[in-house]
């Protein structure tokens, strides 16, 4: 029976690289090309894979694969492929620059702020250097140099609506209001369908007290975008300024409907109230602001993920369903696997367990075997033993797709949110689509 398994093996090996050897290196970089343009990213991954595989020398597909992790939200992944790009290209600017975007998206600000510089150094005509280092700038409250990094961006692209927006923005921030009226407008002027810059421009004339002219700049503003809780608060402020309370009441209503959460909005109504005689709910508002604002300020942000038994034994189940036995030897731990599969999917882990080690021991280059016994130990929440029998399994096949992801999922339920994404990014690179699912969830 060895033999026979092993001739099947080796006859599917055999088609398998032949279909692989009908395509070069080159022709799969440009299926990822291809790919990449129809917004098939997973599909554009894998043909980059295949064309870093065949040729790891090449950094325009680390580039393109990097690209295409980015797009599925997979950073940590695509910065270690923007390493490797600039590793055999340093002078890739574009490669520093998306690298800077993903560490953005990280909060790695100040890394992010480096790699922009060195994009911009080696293409100092490029706008989008100087709009994302305005940006990471702003982020980190150098408002001044944002703004000479958006004034920058209008010197070479005078129609960057985005970089008219985000100089007011930064404007406002050093109370220069009427300043920013003048980039707020600039930015309409290039744009009209843009509800923020209105609602920005209407800030900066109520900080001015052009109540007439903030009114009229949020009428635009929630009308092409009636979701914006904000808008309809500042207006609300802006009319009340006017001593319009009927008008501005009804528009902290509408504040309070989009976001109830708005503790601003529930002054405002309290204030209105009050102004228009109505004290009992007036108070009733200004209780209700009273206790969001505390709720606000005590609440502490914790960025935590724990996944509970059930999710891990559906994760488990999922994985599990893919496994497929097609040939036994002579030592039976096929058996004794499918044995232990079974008595773990009917709730006996325990025995499970015990069949699991039996197959490992007649058989210990069992991947499968140590990966379902993985799974078993991860249902019972053995997480740190299910880790281990991650490990076992990866160093028997470097390219097990399920137990990168799930020892990725079990790494972020341990509190390792690193070693989980980057987990769960290499599974994705091999072809484990679900991947992408959870690294949007989990490491963004």
């Amino acid at each position: 029976m060895k033999q026979k398994s092993l001739i099947t093996l080796l006859l599917l090996i055999g088609i398998n690289a032949n279909s692989f050897a009908q395509q070069t290196a080159a022709e799969w970089f440009e299926i990822g090309v291809s790919k990449s343009r129809t917004g098939d990213y997973i599909g554009a991954l894998t043909s980059f894979s295949q064309a870093i595989a065949m040729n790891s020398d090449n950094a325009a597909s680390f580039y393109n694969r990097g690209l295409a992790k980015a797009q599925l939200k997979d950073q940590r992944g695509a910065i270690l492929d923007f390493d490797k790009c600039l590793d055999l290209n340093p002078r890739q600017a574009d490669a520093f620059l998306y690298r800077g975007m993903s560490k953005v998206a990280q909060d790695d600000n100040r890394g992010a702020l480096q790699d922009f510089n060195r994009a911009i150094e080696l293409n100092p005509d490029d706008a989008l250097g100087y709009l994302k280092r305005g940006t990471v700038r702003a982020k980190m409250n150098d408002f001044r140099k944002a703004i000479s990094d958006y004034t920058k961006v209008s010197d070479i692209d005078p129609t960057n609506y985005e970089a008219f927006a985000s100089r007011g923005v930064c404007k406002q921030k050093i109370e220069d209001f009427q300043g920013s009226i003048g980039d707020f407008s600039k930015s309409i002027e290039i744009n009209t369908k843009r509800a923020q810059s209105y609602a920005s421009r209407g800030y900066s004339k109520l900080k001015i007290n052009d109540f007439t002219g903030a009114i009229q700049d949020f009428n635009k503003s929630v009308e092409l975008n009636p979701n914006d809780s904000d808008s309809f608060l500042n207006r609300g402020l802006a009319r009340s300024k006017t001593e319009d309370y009927r008008g501005a009441l009804n528009d902290f209503e509408k504040a309070i409907q989009v976001n109830p959460e708005n503790f601003q909005a529930f002054y405002g109504r309290g204030f209105c109230r009050s102004k228009l005689g109505d004290q009992r709910d007036a108070i009733k508002d200004f209780d209700q602001a009273v206790a969001i604002n505390n709720a606000s300020n005590d609440a502490k942000v914790v960025f935590s993920i724990k996944l509970s038994r059930t999710v891990l034994d559906e994760l488990r189940n999922q994985v599990q369903d893919r496994s497929r036995v097609s040939d036994f030897t002579d030592e039976r731990s096929e058996s004794f696997f499918s044995r232990g599969v079974s008595k773990a999917k009917i709730g006996d882990a325990k025995g499970g367990i015990i069949d699991l080690n039996r197959s490992i021991e007649l058989n210990p280059t069992y991947a499968e075997a140590y990966f379902m016994r993985g799974m078993v130990r991860s249902s019972i929440n053995f997480q740190k033993e299910a880790v281990l029998d991650c490990n076992n399994a990866i160093k028997l096949n470097s390219k097990y797709a399920e137990a990168y992801y799930v020892r990725g999922l079990i790494k972020q339920a341990l509190g390792d949110e690193n070693g989980g994404c980057v987990d769960l990014s290499r599974a994705g690179e091999l072809g484990y689509a679900s991947s992408y699912n959870a690294i949007r969830e989990y490491c963004n």
